[in-house]
């Protein structure tokens, strides 16, 4: 097999026991033409190379969108001691308007890279992210910063959360059926990873790079380097397919499935629980316990917030594994159980001020709730798979429809993230403290944990549907 390189020559890619894959050549722009995945021949001798290259730098970028949508979870526990005089109620809006931002621009996302190619949206999306961050150096430079300006500041960071579904809808074309699990698995955890990182970096920055001082336009201006290196970088060494299509059509049609929106229901709970409490974890810490608590690095405090991010991302990939062997809807049945047991115990301890309770209580929250996503996205695929063979009256291919389906999920589960914050901040409102906030998880939970086992598990649904 040949691949024509970015000067029109033609380069020898390879054969496979003898066979020779389908013709895969390249034109100006870094455009692959010929690809499929699915040959063999062709993905044993150049596919491979091709796809896991293009897969680290989306990882990158991805990641780099995460941290950039995270960044105000943690600026803001900054503020006061920086000058800045707002109150509790507008910092939870600093926190919670990019994840607001972020779901609604994941769906216009998901169609980006047919349109302006994966390797070229990949360029564009992380330039992008230079705007939030140089906007919020800028606004952190001056206490007097109006509250709207900040705001509208903090909701532009909502384009790091669109990179997602930009990122998993490119990598898709790339990876065979039998490694697309693998590979968006890695590129999912590789960005969500970018909360923790955003947490645990820029207490440093601030005050310990700072030389001492509460430096707080580095928060934003120590992203810029890393976002030109990888913006550099998916122009240097990824691709763009030219046989990435826009699939209106799957999308209209999967809206039309009654599923579909079940299952937006469960993401919100598993992967909104994730991104909403990793985003306002930094906040809850404070108002708890104080500024004080947290790893002592020089003069900086880290806080433990990022670990609750951390677990949550790692966690995913075992929920993945767990639903391949006990089936999605029974993992995702326990994770919400754990979810709304542990929103209860932290209800109930909550008056104990334990801080060492308190963490280890989110810390399980944050697993159950990562495997939840795993669970959950596991799910997707495999309850239009038994749709379409339990009714004969779709013309459109599962596959087709439950591809579409996973970007509209992605993006109304990420509404999560503006909704777990705007609850707590309700209940600060109204009563001075969380625990009506947490009793309302519970309910939530509990819930999402009937509907699943009433739509997935019941023995008369599951008759009709099959096992999920």
């Amino acid at each position: 097999m040949s691949v024509e390189n970015m000067n029109g020559s033609m380069v020898q890619a390879g054969t496979s026991a003898g066979t020779t894959g389908a013709a895969l050549t390249g034109t100006p722009g870094r455009w692959l033409h010929g690809w499929d995945a699915e040959d063999t021949a062709q993905w044993e001798t150049a596919g491979r190379a091709i796809a896991r290259r293009n897969l680290w730098w989306s990882i990158a970028c991805e990641f780099l969108g995460f941290v950039v949508w995270q960044l105000w979870s943690i600026v803001v526990v900054f503020l006061p001691g920086a000058g800045f005089t707002f109150s509790s109620a507008e910092l939870f809006w600093l926190i919670s308007i990019p994840s607001l931002v972020g779901a609604t621009l994941r769906i216009p996302y998901t169609f980006m890279v047919a349109k302006f190619g994966g390797r070229n949206w990949t360029i564009i999306s992380a330039l992008l992210l230079l705007i939030p961050t140089l906007g919020m150096a800028w606004c952190l430079s001056d206490p007097t910063t109006p509250f709207g300006t900040m705001l509208a500041v903090a909701a532009l960071a909502g384009l790091g959360g669109g990179n997602f579904a930009s990122s998993m809808a490119n990598i898709t074309y790339f990876f065979p059926a039998r490694e697309k699990g693998w590979a968006l698995g890695l590129n999912a955890a590789g960005g969500n990873l970018g909360a923790a990182v955003a947490q645990f970096m820029v207490p440093l920055a601030v005050t310990f790079l700072a030389a001492g001082t509460l430096g707080l336009p580095l928060a934003g201006l120590m992203w810029v380097p890393l976002i030109l290196i990888a913006a550099w970088g998916a122009w240097r060494y990824m691709d763009n397919l030219a046989s990435a299509k826009s699939d209106i059509a799957g999308s209209l049609a999967s809206l039309r499935e009654p599923h579909l929106w079940i299952l937006a229901l469960l993401y919100i709970g598993t992967f909104g629980s994730f991104i909403g409490f990793a985003a306002v974890f930094p906040k809850l810490i404070v108002d708890s316990f104080g500024s004080g608590v947290g790893i002592p690095i020089g003069p900086a405090i880290i806080s433990l917030a990022f670990l609750g991010a951390l677990v949550g991302s790692l966690a995913r990939p075992f929920g993945g594994k767990l639903a391949d062997r006990w089936g999605g809807a029974r993992v995702t049945v326990a994770c919400f159980g754990v979810l709304a047991l542990t929103a209860l115990a932290q209800l109930l301890t909550l008056p104990l001020g334990s801080f060492g309770l308190f963490l280890i209580l989110f810390l399980v929250l944050f697993a159950a709730a990562g495997a939840g996503n795993g669970s959950t996205y596991r799910m997707i695929p495999m309850v239009f798979a038994l749709r379409s063979k339990s009714d004969d009256g779709g013309k459109m291919s599962a596959a087709r429809k439950a591809s579409a389906a996973l970007g509209i999920i992605s993006a109304i589960g990420a509404y999560g993230g503006f909704l777990v914050p705007q609850v707590l901040n309700a209940s600060r409102q109204a009563t001075g403290g969380y625990e009506n906030a947490f009793l309302a998880f519970v309910a939530a939970y509990l819930v999402l944990m009937a509907v699943t086992w009433a739509v997935y598990l019941r023995p008369s649904s599951a008759a009709k549907l099959g096992s999920v």
